[in-house]
């Protein structure tokens, strides 16, 4: 499935920058292809339109924001608020500032410390993490990286137990009992849970992360798909932690995708120090953005036009390509791919 060119997933949440990031002015990005920038207004609400000046398309994320919160073109000054309306020209009165001087602005929310943007209308809300609304957890931001991989490689890799032993064998996976632990899938309008218990090797490395000495533990899984490339990994360990991981494969373009990544823990900064978490976790993804980047970016939801070799224990992403070739069928739309 080539992301540019299925329409309906421009109807859909997706986080693209930290918070933080707009402290620094305009931020530009690439979203399913298409160049937005993103800012803060007067009342400090982020605003997104099209990075594209409509006087001369220089990229309005080369300018500035002003006092008044309006995003100004670096090379005239032509100025825009959070509607995408032009509404100061300094070289013309302002009463002579043309009817049609805007630009496409897209729908643009703050949730869980990240930016989310949706291009177009959108089919369903932000995902709602539970963990979000819990006082008694810290939220710990992880990584924000660019990945050349699609987004539903990275959704299917997440709800793979199969690959734990082999991807994973220098962390966490067991590599001398290959066989994938068993997993149920309760599906949901908008994508799925999935249950499963997951026994892992634990190496004086993950200790701080389990919460354990012993050598080996268990996951207990209680996860979430969200439709189309968000996840919310639950595990909680035998002796109690949570460590909750949250997902988002933005779509950049067809052939890259930008991997955000932040947790939940129901530990202190003294039990476990962030730093440490972030460092492990790095380690566990770098497994990961390895062989995926290995892939072919194109994953094909209709596995009628192109089949690829499934096994058993692929069943979470079978469940994903149903569901989202269902959408797109709803939609009036097909699977475009090489």
């Amino acid at each position: 499935m080539l992301v540019t060119q299925q329409p309906v997933l421009r109807r859909f949440w997706y986080a693209v920058i930290p918070e933080s990031r707009l402290d620094l002015g305009p931020q530009p990005f690439t979203l399913l292809g298409e160049d937005i920038v993103i800012w803060r207004g007067a009342d400090g609400t982020p605003a997104a339109v099209r990075d594209r000046c409509c006087h001369r398309t220089a990229k309005l994320s080369k300018g500035y924001v002003d006092s008044d919160g309006l995003l100004c073109c670096g090379y005239h000054g032509w100025s825009y608020d959070c509607s995408g309306k032009c509404v100061r020209i300094p070289q013309m009165p302002q009463n002579m500032i043309p009817a049609n001087a805007r630009v496409a602005n897209y729908h643009c929310k703050l949730r869980y410390g990240y930016v989310w943007v949706a291009l177009e209308d959108p089919l369903t809300d932000i995902p709602d993490i539970p963990e979000g609304n819990d006082p008694s957890l810290r939220r710990i931001p992880q990584f924000y990286e660019r990945w050349a991989c699609s987004g539903l490689r990275f959704m299917e890799n997440s709800f793979d137990n199969a690959h734990f032993s082999f991807v994973h064998k220098n962390t966490f996976g067991k590599f001398a009992s290959p066989k994938p632990a068993d997993i149920e899938i309760i599906e949901n309008a908008w994508g799925f849970e999935s249950r499963r218990s997951v026994p892992i090797m634990n190496p004086p490395d993950s200790w701080l992360l389990t919460g354990s000495k012993e050598p080996e533990t268990i996951r207990h899984l209680h996860d979430n798909w969200y439709m189309p490339f968000s996840r919310r990994f639950g595990c909680t360990y035998p002796n109690g932690l949570v460590h909750t991981i949250v997902n988002c494969a933005t779509p950049i373009d067809d052939k890259s995708t930008m991997m955000v990544q932040w947790l939940y823990r129901n530990d202190t900064e003294q039990q476990a120090p962030a730093e440490e978490l972030v460092k492990f976790d790095h380690a566990v993804t770098r497994e990961d953005k390895e062989i995926l980047e290995a892939t072919d970016y194109d994953a094909p939801i209709d596995t009628t036009r192109r089949m690829e070799f499934h096994m058993p224990s692929d069943k979470p992403g079978l469940v994903m390509r149903k569901k989202l070739m269902a959408l797109l069928q709803a939609h009036g739309e097909k699977e475009v791919h090489l």
